[in-house]
């Protein structure tokens, strides 16, 4: 599985005799002056990489004649890309997390530290581990199930409980959360079932992958009646499967394999800051995972429940994981899904788990009703269609309004309030404020000769989010804007900003999200406004993206919120 590659030989220097003979070995003389490599990796890797290493060590293992002395630490993988978005120094040079989405989120941060991805140590699928009554329950393992008609099953039935590990910290979490999402989309509520499923199951949402173990029966029965924090399934890999059920007085767990598609941890063997490595680092570095990848070694990630191949998996460690015919175990691993369906997830997840409390601003200035190029859609028609997506991905706890802006909307106000601040799930006008906001939505239309009044709108828009803040709840304000500010007798924006700053409060926050939509409108204002509130801009150039890009945001002022900074 591990690939040596000319990638590879470029980074590591010298020749490809080099990197797979040891180079200039010496016999015990390496011993005396080892090469010392420090590999941080994924939890429930680490323990197998660290038996490698001692074996390595046992076996003389040299390069450059010199001996590796590789040093292995357990390291939660959403720690260590915190610490390297934020421009720490690793004080180690090899990288393996479980999952490369950790890597690709490195990469598409402007501060992401230098990472090099130069292959892969093992893979394992991700699906529902359940204790045997629960499984037994759903006919395990003569009956399949996709993602939706799994979860929807846990999370109908309450005596089968369902708890995963947040999605904000785990990959495998994300990777099967945004599986389920997809999965669900082919339906005609699909994004507000999703939203739903997410709720449900945030009320029993692990912070780590570890702890999600520690939330199953104690006891032999697997049952524990009484106790309702107990889970009797799992969102969980195939490998943490396996050790579960092979650990000394461990419990035993059947697993199902989604017939839709199982997303898998990839385990990427990555060099951090290899600019910065001396040669001998960078060289060793390759040797040890080549060494992993030794017909020895691949034995031993699969004696630990890991898998070695795409193409292969063997009867033992699907058994070991309580996995049986015919659940489809053998199906080629899905596609990893595109960053924009991950950002969506966890945006989604963000509102989810708190609930949302959101006022939405849009721009119904002339210039709205310009044609998007290369359709025969306006900007508004476009954008309408893109709120109405985000609409759907709400739940009836969360508090959506709407206001519009344009200049003297409303006698000499620039805005008017379209829709109050409410819960969806409330009664409005002979319906519900869900059904009220989607008529808003369809019936925003451009003011003839309509210019932009967004300073204005902005500050007063703030100041009534600010002044109705819900304790509890992610609440937020999205200005929408294709132009830049266009009332002369408006405040200035150097006097916005002085306002916006003395409005905002880190204890009751209230980010402002600020989308620049279209060529006409200034993403670095946008950008400066919105950071005076915690809050960020953003740039559209289709309106389209809107749906996406307001999710994005929410994961970013979300992420911020909880780490108090």
């Amino acid at each position: 599985m591990i690939l040596a590659t000319a990638l590879v030989l470029t980074v590591a220097g010298g020749t490809a005799a080099a990197v797979q003979g040891g180079l200039l070995s010496f016999g015990t003389s390496c011993q005396d002056d080892p090469v010392r490599l420090r590999l941080a990796a994924s939890p429930d890797l680490a323990p197998t990489l660290r038996t490698a290493a001692q074996r390595a060590r046992d076996d003389d293992l040299t390069s450059d004649g010199r001996c590796l002395a590789v040093t292995v630490t357990a390291r939660d993988a959403y720690k260590v890309a915190d610490e390297l978005l934020a421009g720490e120094k690793s004080d180690f040079q090899v990288w393996v997390p479980d999952s490369d989405l950790w890597v690709q989120r490195l990469r598409t941060d402007r501060g992401g530290s230098d990472v090099s991805h130069l292959g892969n140590v093992a893979s394992t699928p991700i699906g529902m581990a359940m204790v045997p009554a629960a499984a037994k329950s759903l006919g395990w393992p003569r009956k399949t199930y996709s993602w939706v008609e799994l979860a929807g099953a846990a999370l109908r039935n309450d005596s089968l409980r369902l708890g995963a590990a947040d999605p904000a910290r785990s990959a495998t979490g994300l990777l099967a959360l945004t599986r389920l999402a997809g999965s669900a989309a082919g339906s005609a509520d699909g994004g507000t079932r999703a939203a739903a499923m997410m709720k449900a199951l945030s009320q029993r949402t692990s912070d780590s992958d570890g702890q999600v173990l520690d939330t199953l029966p104690r006891d032999s029965s697997g049952t524990e009646q009484g106790n309702p924090r107990r889970n009797q399934a799992l969102v969980l890999t195939e490998q943490a499967a396996f050790a579960y059920n092979d650990a000394d007085g461990g419990g035993s767990l059947d697993f199902f394999y989604p017939k839709d598609g199982s997303p898998r941890l990839d385990y990427p063997y990555t060099l951090v800051d290899g600019s910065g490595l001396t040669t001998d680092e960078s060289r060793a570095a390759i040797r040890f995972m080549n060494y992993l990848d030794r017909p020895e070694q691949r034995q031993l990630l699969e004696l630990r429940g890991f898998r070695t191949s795409d193409e292969r998996v063997t009867d033992a460690l699907v058994t070991g994981a309580g996995g049986s015919r015919p659940q489809p175990y053998a199906e080629p691993a899905v596609q990893p899904p595109p960053d924009t369906a991950l950002e969506e997830t966890l945006g989604v997840w963000t509102i989810t788990v708190q609930s949302a409390r959101i006022t939405t601003v849009v721009d119904a200035s002339s210039s709205m009703s310009e044609r998007v190029p290369g359709t025969d859609r306006s900007r508004m028609d476009v954008t309408k269609a893109s709120l109405l997506q985000a609409l759907a991905t709400f739940t009836p706890e969360d508090e959506i309004g709407l206001w519009d802006f344009s200049t003297e909307l409303d006698g000499d106000k620039d805005y008017r309030v379209l829709v109050p601040t409410r819960r969806l799930g409330d009664p409005a006008d002979g319906g519900t404020q869900r059904e009220r906001l989607s008529a808003a939505f369809s019936d925003l239309t451009p003011v003839p000769d309509g210019a932009t009044g967004l300073y204005d709108t902005t500050l007063a828009a703030y100041r009534a989010a600010t002044s109705s803040y819900v304790e509890g709840k992610f609440n937020a304000l999205v200005v929408l804007t294709d132009g830049v500010n266009q009332d002369p007798g408006s405040i200035e924006r150097a006097d916005l900003i002085s306002q916006l700053e003395r409005l905002s409060n880190p204890e009751r926050p209230v980010p402002l999200i600020m989308i620049a939509v279209g060529p006409d409108a200034d993403r670095e204002e946008a950008e400066q406004i919105a950071r005076s509130t915690g809050g960020s801009g953003q740039e559209v150039d289709d309106p389209s993206q809107i749906h996406s890009v307001i999710l994005k945001a929410i994961v970013a002022a979300g992420t911020r919120d909880t780490d108090g900074n």
